[in-house]
């Protein structure tokens, strides 16, 4: 029986796909997409006899009529995910609804925009003794946050920080930021459409991020990147320290140099 393949396709180059993403699209007999966020250029590895729906106009009802019949046919279905469906992908409800109507899936992950950001930017999120951790979150907007998950409230732990859907309201987030601990030299970046052809970013700090932003007439499909990775500051890691022991290496010696 055929069941339906979610499938992240990947912060927007179409070429970040997975392989076993892409062994699915190709193979698809029906592809749900996400029209307003994914490359559509990615459609152009289905067969030429799939069909196609962009759910962009479709409710979750329509979503999964449209899952269902085809499964009902033995069509085999991909529902094409903006990034990884895991971070704001709304896949749970799609999930629950097929588990209702005894619909197998599978998930194949993909790579999230945030990640494709730091690829684009050349940094890491966890640099030693700078940052160990990294909070993905967002700006409550029409989807409430839960209030111990404020960005004041989070702000308050000054690591590494990636902000989804919340460049609209970039000076508001700035605001609580500021107030829950990050410094105005804090170094920010706001970068629009990740691995995208038209990718764009602005580069500043707390201070002048929100003007800068604002100057460029960024409004959407941008993430907020805030933290001290995106410094000057970095350390070395003990990993390919020739003076650090692990169970790979042992510690060089003098001896062992010459």
């Amino acid at each position: 029986m055929a069941i339906v393949s979610f499938v992240g396709a990947g912060p927007g180059d179409k070429d970040l796909i997975t392989l076993k993403g892409y062994r699915r699209l190709a193979a698809a007999d029906v592809v749900i997409y996400a029209g307003s966020l994914v490359n559509l250029d990615l459609l152009d590895y289905c067969k030429d006899s799939a069909e196609k729906f962009d759910s962009a106009s479709m409710t979750l009802q329509d979503i999964i009529d449209a899952m269902a019949a085809a499964v009902n046919d033995n069509k085999s279905v991909v529902r094409l995910q903006t990034g990884d469906f895991s971070i704001y992908g709304s896949i749970r409800e799609q999930i629950e609804e097929l588990k209702k109507l005894n619909i197998e899936y599978e998930c194949i992950p993909g790579v999230s925009s945030f990640l494709g950001a730091a690829s684009s930017l050349g940094v890491e999120y966890t640099v030693p003794e700078v940052a160990q951790s990294v909070i993905i979150t967002r700006m409550a907007g029409r989807t409430p946050v839960p209030d111990k998950e404020s960005l004041k409230s989070l702000a308050q732990h000054q690591t590494s920080m990636v902000i989804f859907l919340s460049v609209q309201g970039i000076q508001k987030v700035v605001k609580e930021l500021r107030e829950g601990g990050y410094s105005e030299t804090t170094p920010a970046t706001v970068i629009y459409k990740a691995t995208w052809p038209d990718e764009r970013h602005v580069t500043g700090t707390l201070a002048d991020i929100a003007e800068k932003v604002h100057q460029a007439g960024i409004r959407r499909t941008a993430l907020i990147m805030v933290g001290e990775f995106l410094g000057d500051q970095y350390n070395y890691s003990h990993l390919y320290d020739a003076n650090f022991s692990h169970m790979y290496r042992k510690k060089q010696t003098t001896d062992d140099k010459h």
